[in-house]
C-alpha cells in the first residue's frame, strides 16, 4: 500500500503517543535486526525506532536500508526518531491498516 498525504498525517497522529521500541546502536544495521523489526511491525503495524548517538549510521541511511530491503514505509522522521508503518500479514491484526485504507 502506497500511502497518500492524508494517510501519513493520520498515522503521524496515531504515533504521537508511542515510545520508540527499537534502537539502532553501535552494531549498526543487520539483517537480524531488520527481521526482528519486521516481526514487530507484523503485530503492531506502527512503531517508532530511535537512532542512538553512538550509532555509525545517519537517519537517511537507516531509512534507505529499511525501505530498500522490506515493504516497511517510513511515515515520519523527527531528528533521530523514525515512525514506521507496515500492513500486517495477519488479517485479525489489521485494525490500523483497515482504518488507513478508508482515508
Amino acid at each position: 500500500m502506497q500511502l497518500r498525504g492524508k494517510q501519513k498525517r493520520f498515522l503521524r497522529a496515531q504515533a504521537n503517543h508511542l515510545q520508540p521500541l527499537f534502537a539502532v546502536g553501535k552494531e549498526g544495521l543487520t539483517s537480524n535486526w531488520l527481521a526482528q523489526l519486521d516481526g514487530a511491525l507484523d503485530r503492531r503495524e506502527l512503531i517508532k525506532i530511535n537512532i542512538l548517538q553512538n550509532a555509525d549510521v545517519t537517519t537517511d541511511e537507516v531509512k534507505a536500508f529499511i525501505e530498500d530491503r522490506t515493504d516497511i514505509q517510513v511515515v515520519q522522521t523527527i531528528g533521530r526518531v523514525l515512525v514506521l508503518f507496515k500492513v500486517s500479514a495477519k488479517q485479525e491484526l489489521r485494525q490500523l491498516s483497515d482504518r488507513v485504507a478508508q482515508i
